[in-house]
């Protein structure tokens, strides 16, 4: 059943001390765009994770959020630069001399020492990808966490997918139902254009004393009537709805299919009513051009 390209999905998971939580929102979009968001040193994994949400999403705008937090003491490492923190003791050790402020104290040497970024800095979750093994159980967590969010988000897009080929064929059955009423009313309406047209050219031809070839004058009505004929277009919409229940029916993502069918549906709708001159089957092509336009809006949401 094809899917929508919206829809909404969250995930946590906890283990080894660590917890995620992933977010996935997904919007209409023609072509697959992923946005992923999260702390700098999960980096690596982008491509993973890419991959992961590439299996299940063919199109669509699609933002990821992850976030982190750990309680292992192994993914937090305060760094010291001491070549700064000696050069800064040696500067101080100066001043004080210069000065004459007598030895440098201890305390306050160390708080000074402590509260320079360069001298002390804290490594947040740096660390916690040092190693093979804290790779995999990262990504175990993470994967997980992921995987109870693609869960959800596909879910509602099932959900909506569902609702929206419920509708499409709906109005299918609408436009088909108009498309069968022009049908029947083709052929009367061809049939009273001749007429017209062969009362209109005997009105000119009263004119002339000469009388015109019966033959010709059979021939060029035929020609105007020709121009007026609908019966191709008709067919082709015949055509245009056998495959379009068909896609419906496909499990693949069939958005872009549908909506260039759509288009070829509105074209056809668009030359019925620009052609024929019975008021009748005007009224019915623009009933027609307005239900397959809203066909359009639900076919732009599918994947």
């Amino acid at each position: 059943m094809p899917k929508s390209m919206t829809g909404f999905g969250r995930g946590e998971s906890a283990q080894y001390d660590r917890r995620f939580k992933v977010e996935i929102k997904a919007v209409n979009h023609r072509y697959s765009d992923f946005t992923i968001k999260m702390p700098r040193f999960l980096n690596s994994l982008e491509d993973r994770i890419r991959r992961r949400l590439a299996e299940d999403i063919a199109r669509g705008k699609v933002d990821v959020w992850i976030q982190f937090e750990s309680f292992a003491q192994k993914d937090v490492k305060v760094n010291l630069n001491l070549n700064i923190a000696d050069a800064f003791v040696e500067a101080l050790a100066g001043l004080s001399n210069r000065y004459e402020f007598g030895k440098l104290s201890a305390i306050p040497t160390l708080e000074l020492l402590a509260k320079n970024p360069d001298v002390m800095n804290l490594d947040r979750f740096d660390s916690a990808l040092s190693t093979e093994s804290d790779m995999l159980e990262i990504w175990e967590t993470l994967s997980e966490a992921l995987e109870i969010a693609l869960a959800q988000f596909n879910q509602m897009r099932n959900a909506e997918g569902n609702a929206a080929v419920t509708d499409i064929r709906n109005k299918r059955d609408m436009a088909q139902h108009l498309v069968d009423q022009i049908t029947e009313r083709a052929p009367l309406a061809l049939e009273a254009q001749e007429i017209r047209l062969r009362e209109r050219l005997d009105e000119i031809l009263q004119r002339f004393e000469q009388k015109p070839d019966e033959t010709r004058l059979i021939s060029e009505i035929a020609i105007l009537a020709d121009k007026s004929c609908i019966s191709e277009e008709l067919t082709r919409l015949q055509s245009h709805f056998s495959q379009l229940s068909a896609m419906l029916k496909e499990d693949d993502a069939i958005g872009r299919k549908l909506d260039f069918l759509v288009q070829e549906l509105n074209r056809e709708a668009n030359t019925i009513g620009s052609k024929s001159a019975d008021i009748g089957i005007t009224t019915l092509a623009v009933e027609l051009k307005s239900i397959i336009e809203k066909m359009r809006e639900q076919v732009q949401n599918i994947e």
